[in-house]
């Protein structure tokens, strides 16, 4: 059964990067030799440090729905951004997916904040993300990404981890990511951080969209910045998880 185990995960180390990896620098650099197509296979983790990158995109509305349920996202990735102080660059205007958005690419996380109408949000994250791997110079399988969103299921202020295959549960914003930007790497965690907005009582579409539209209070805002300690944990542990399985694949 052992030996079983580690030939499973022998073949989890080599496989992975082959289809990711390989047939990203095809598209990226067209036709190359068999020693250059060897190198950049295995180049997200041969290196002697393996640095985790992380695109952390949060989703909400612009303006004039910046300050609402439906935009926590925002808010928590704001307070997050805060909570790494010096450690994190000042969030600066950038292009990216065609369109101004702001973003803070540190050595480790790169926020962004989504600039598009909750409901398209898909084609523009898609683009962003292409881009942030030229600019950046990595592999798909160099890259996680996190995406950070509202939740109405979810009590007020409640942080969840899920698994990037849940069901979106009718959030518009993830349905249109899904449809728009498949993972394209088994290797770097995809996963979403959900912040719960909680939900009014009645069902009804009318009301549900008038709810998610409404400003917070100052006391609710406050109740989503305390949680950012939360969100900082969960990318923490997505980092030690991610480490933790390269190291294994070194050692077999």
């Amino acid at each position: 059964m052992a030996a079983t185990a580690t030939a499973r995960g022998f073949l989890f180390c080599i496989r992975r990067p082959v289809s990711s990896s390989l047939s990203y620098s095809r598209l990226r650099y067209g036709t190359r030799s068999l020693s250059q197509a060897v190198a950049a296979m295995y180049s997200p983790t041969d290196s002697a440090i393996f640095q985790p990158r992380f695109l952390v995109v949060s989703l909400g509305n612009p303006a004039p729905h910046h300050e609402t349920f439906h935009s926590a996202g925002h808010v928590a990735l704001s307070a997050v951004h805060e909570l790494l102080g010096s450690a994190q660059p000042a969030f600066q205007p950038q292009r990216l997916g065609k369109k101004s958005t702001k973003t803070s690419i540190g050595p480790k996380y790169i926020f962004v904040q989504s600039p598009t109408q909750m409901n398209v949000t898909g084609p523009w994250i898609a683009k962003a993300y292409k881009e942030i791997l030229s600019q950046e110079g990595l592999y798909p399988s160099q890259l996680g990404v996190v995406i950070i969103h509202d939740d109405l299921e979810s009590s007020l202020g409640a942080v969840k981890t899920l698994s990037w295959k849940k069901s979106h549960q009718g959030h518009n914003g993830m349905k249109s990511i899904n449809a728009s930007l498949p993972r394209q790497s088994a290797d770097a965690p995809w996963v979403r951080i959900s912040i719960g907005i909680g939900r009014p009582i009645q069902r009804d579409a009318k009301i549900v969209s008038d709810y998610v539209l409404k400003s917070f209070s100052n006391q609710q805002r406050a109740t989503i910045n305390e949680k950012a300690e939360e969100v900082l944990d969960a990318l923490e542990g997505l980092e030690e998880e991610w480490q933790t399985r390269v190291s294994s694949c070194r050692s077999l």
